[in-house]
């Protein structure tokens, strides 16, 4: 049975790659920041997906800039312009309940401060998790919203982030100047 264009349930494969599942609509819009250029989905009036991705990752997905993309977009100019700490969007983030109890913590991380892998190990009543709670934000599909972006190695070193450590670091530069 194949599904119509423009119709389709993200679930996510390997790092961030949306395929087609069932029949909701799913919308896609790409913007450039000062960071490159970023997509963003949309599924069921909420956002399921931001992040570095081209056109092969969203298939499936309408092309199409709605309220709701649009409205993210704005908030993330004014992260961008120092202008917005904390996001209102609604999220739809699809994964495993471990991934979904890290992404959540993530959340909590205050603009312009960082924690370790460790901390948010910790956080979730997992200490020996560290490894697993890198991997977590490795799947994040929700990309500065969730920032993943604060998490830092156990001695403040900059570790993995899905955009490259240039951008990881840029975020932390932009968030320190407009804490």
């Amino acid at each position: 049975m194949s599904t119509p264009p423009g119709q389709a349930d993200l679930t996510f494969q390997s790092n961030k790659t949306i395929s087609i599942r069932s029949k909701k609509m799913c919308y896609v819009f790409w913007y450039t920041f000062p960071v490159g250029r970023i997509g963003i989905a949309e599924e069921d009036n909420a956002i399921v997906m931001v992040g570095f991705m081209d056109e092969k990752e969203c298939a499936g997905c309408t092309v199409k800039e709605t309220i709701l993309i649009k409205k993210t977009a704005g908030q993330l100019d004014e992260y961008f312009k120092g202008k917005r700490k904390i996001f209102d969007l609604p999220l739809s983030l699809h994964g495993t309940g471990f991934q979904k109890a890290v992404w959540k913590k993530l959340q909590k991380i205050p603009f312009g401060r960082t924690r370790s892998y460790k901390d948010i190990a910790v956080m979730i009543g997992n200490p020996k998790a560290s490894r697993a709670v890198g991997m977590a934000a490795n799947r994040n599909p929700v990309s500065i919203i969730v920032p993943c972006h604060r998490m830092l190695g156990s001695n403040g070193s900059l570790t993995g982030y899905a955009g490259g450590l240039h951008i990881k670091e840029y975020l932390l530069n932009l968030e320190k100047k407009y804490v």
